[in-house]
């Protein structure tokens, strides 16, 4: 596949509704990253197709099945962050796939001690534009390899005027003035 950068050879360049289409499925992998992160199912219903599915390998199923299922699992979590690179999308009209590398970090109470669990994979999605409206058909999450190591948290998160990272809807990126909402 041949790579234009920089206006080398503007005709090769993807045409403008392309790069429009390519980030619209960016943007719905990324959104999709903050409802985990946040706990938001409301996210996590929105970037999804109604007949959706979704294979983490411990789950495999509807979209539906699968917002309920990882609320659960974050609910076993203290916090979490997931974060997306190296994405890939092709677009063939009014489909398209992307491959996505993430790095997903968890903070995990065993015990009296927090566990930080690092993930590192890779999600295959599948998206259809519908109506005008991009949205995920399909995710399948690859794993490529995980990490557990004791957390070493050291924020003293009662320090008046640091604001942290929360779950949805206590995030300061909900707050009307500052926030996405």
């Amino acid at each position: 596949m041949d790579v234009v950068i920089g206006g080398a050879d503007p005709g090769n360049a993807p045409p403008l509704s392309v790069v429009e289409d390519k980030l619209a499925c960016i943007e719905l992998i990324h959104r999709l990253a903050r409802g985990l992160d946040r706990r938001d199912p409301a996210i996590l219903e929105s970037v999804f197709h109604e007949d959706a599915t979704d294979d983490h390998g411990s789950f495999v199923g509807t979209a539906k099945d699968f917002v309920p299922w990882v609320m659960g699992v974050l609910a076993t979590m203290i916090r979490t962050s997931h974060c997306i690179s190296n994405t890939i999308v092709e677009v063939d009209g009014d489909e398209a796939r992307s491959e996505s590398y993430f790095q997903a970090f968890h903070h995990i109470q065993r015990g009296e001690h927090v566990e930080l669990l690092t993930a590192v994979g890779r999600y295959l999605d599948t998206f259809e534009r519908r109506d005008g409206v991009w949205k995920i058909k399909h995710r399948c999450a690859v794993y490529d390899w995980n990490h557990v190591e004791p957390a070493a948290d050291t924020w003293d998160r009662t320090e008046p005027g640091r604001r942290f990272g929360k779950r949805w809807p206590d995030d300061p990126s909900y707050d009307p003035p500052r926030g996405l909402g």
